[in-house]
């Protein structure tokens, strides 16, 4: 076997403990997105199989959280325009964080180590508003909470999400 072929195999393997944490998250995200009404590539998605698989790219939490409108109901434009908006953003970001970290100094000293759990409070809150999504989100955060002192990084998080996931799906 050429050593091409197998420094692809090295970094799928390299990658098979994130992998099966992000396809946890990929079915939660799922069974979340048909809870609200989402079924494959949704028809909030028109035109041909390539067209929608590109548009589906956009969907990241910040754009679903926009262009949700309740009742399992999205603006397909904003959901789109956020998502192109937010591309652009996390890729000049990056490209910035790159080129100039050393110039933007240490990411704690700019609070931006706070930035992700904020930007997800905020996103949730809106989510809240009826009370079975409050208490799974409560219930989800006591868990999280026990977990983080006994169990590796990323573990509570799971965990809490399973939690909220199957607490939601329950019929009352």
């Amino acid at each position: 076997m050429s050593s091409f072929v197998s420094r692809y195999r090295d970094g799928a393997r390299a990658a098979l403990a994130v992998a099966a944490t992000v396809w946890f998250f990929g079915a939660s995200f799922g069974l979340v997105a048909r809870a609200a009404g989402m079924g494959v590539l949704a028809p909030l998605f028109h035109g041909r199989l390539p067209r929608r698989l590109l548009e589906s790219q956009l969907i990241v939490d910040e754009s679903w959280a926009l262009a949700s409108r309740g009742g399992g109901r999205f603006d397909r434009r904003i959901l789109l325009g956020a998502g192109l908006l937010l591309y652009v953003s996390w890729v000049s970001g990056t490209a910035v964080g790159v080129l100039a970290g050393d110039a933007l100094g240490d990411p704690k000293d700019l609070g931006l180590d706070g930035a992700f759990p904020a930007l997800f409070l905020a996103l949730l809150a809106p989510q809240l508003r009826a009370p079975r999504a409050a208490m799974a989100a409560a219930v989800g955060a006591v868990i999280a909470f026990a977990l983080i002192p006994v169990t590796p990084a990323g573990t509570p998080i799971i965990a809490a999400s399973a939690a909220c996931l199957l607490g939601l799906r329950r019929r009352p």
